[in-house]
């Protein structure tokens, strides 16, 4: 399951935007005309037509560009014709159009160079996305999962927020953290914590071990003044989830009781902070029973607020949106979380929803005779 984007909600009233602005050039310039020939003025109004190519230099490439610069003189000299002016001041006014036409033919050229270049760097943000935060699929061992993931950026494909859930000998284990800061260094740090950690999780035993080597690899590669902050978890064995909260916000869990955080038994500091003293992280072990759930996200969902200031209430939202499919109900709370912030985040945010489902139920769903069969 790739991370979801944020893309038009209906692109058939996109594509018919873009045509009705493409015909606005020409709709300016034929409306000239009337103009032109209801005033005593006529050609006090040809400049106007320089208004036409300008904007088609928005929307069309230099030869779509030129044809509507002709259109315009072409335009200009037909109303000439309809005046009593010299033929030098005709010219001198249908200069401007002429020269805002070639000049527009500059700028279409300049702005598809540019829209090249940006579109090799959003494939090349796109190839960093799947190494960096690798798709994660509808199942993962007995699990079901689903991911969602916003960038602040509009046209960012990665940021500081990571997760990553795979299957080990051990059992699945998954992280979900958030780096502090923004950018480049963000990710550079979100990729290094993500590398370090698939490693770690197939080689040690014991999942504090696992955040042992995170926090080694990042105190010799962070400044003093970046951490990350991470949930960690692994669930080694049937009915029992582990827990590592290295200062990141409490995870949900969503079983029989309802929906409750997770909150960490004995606070620990985030990840690349731990030279600065404080407790160790502690492993805590929840129940975790066919049916339940469990809730990771960053503070960029907590953390988002609408237009009167008031945090994103997570908590007391969860459970209008909860059923048996956990991309269906990401789905829509992340769509709630987006109405919240009136349609666009101002913070990265992931979202990580793990779900066991109910044994019987599995089976009877397996046992179900299909369609063709019948």
């Amino acid at each position: 399951m790739f991370p979801a984007r944020l893309r038009p909600s209906d692109p058939d009233q996109l594509v018919a935007g873009r045509h009705l602005a493409s015909a606005v050039p020409v709709v300016i310039i034929c409306g000239v005309i009337p103009l032109a020939l209801a005033t005593s003025e006529g050609l006090a109004w040809l400049p106007l037509l320089a208004v036409g190519p300008a904007l088609a230099a928005a929307q069309f490439g230099p030869y779509g560009v030129l044809r509507i610069g002709l259109l315009a003189v072409a335009v200009g000299a037909f109303l000439g014709t309809q005046g009593v002016e010299p033929m030098r001041t005709q010219a001198i006014l249908l200069a401007t159009p002429a020269a805002v036409s070639l000049a527009s033919c500059g700028a279409s050229a300049l702005r598809r160079r540019r829209e090249r270049v940006l579109a090799d760097v959003r494939s090349v943000a796109e190839a960093a996305q799947n190494a960096l935060l690798q798709p994660v699929p509808s199942r993962v061992g007995q699990f079901q999962v689903a991911v969602r993931y916003s960038a602040a950026a509009a046209e960012a494909r990665v940021g500081g927020d990571l997760y990553a859930l795979l299957p080990t000998p051990y059992g699945v284990r998954l992280i979900v953290g958030d780096v502090r800061g923004k950018g480049l260094p963000a990710v550079s740090t979100a990729a290094l914590v993500l590398g370090v950690f698939r490693e770690a999780a197939y080689d040690e035993p014991d999942l504090l071990d696992v955040v042992a080597r995170i926090e080694r690899s990042l105190s010799r590669n962070l400044t003093p003044d970046d951490f990350v902050t991470a949930v960690v978890a692994g669930y080694p064995s049937d009915g029992r989830m582990e827990l590592v909260n290295c200062g990141h916000a409490p995870p949900l869990l969503i079983g029989e009781s309802g929906v409750i955080a997770v909150e960490p038994s004995r606070p620990a500091p985030p990840l690349g902070l731990a030279s600065l003293g404080g407790d160790l992280p502690s492993l805590q072990v929840v129940a975790f029973a066919g049916g339940d759930q469990l809730l990771l996200y960053t503070d960029g969902v907590i953390e988002a607020r609408d237009r009167g200031r008031e945090y994103f209430p997570l908590l007391e939202r969860v459970p209008r949106h909860l059923c048996d499919e956990p991309s269906r109900t990401l789905a829509s709370l992340h769509d709630e979380l987006l109405t919240h912030v009136g349609g666009r985040l101002h913070d990265d945010a992931a979202l990580l929803l793990l779900r066991k489902p109910v044994l019987g139920a599995v089976r009877a769903a397996a046992d179900m005779p299909s369609a063709s069969s019948a």
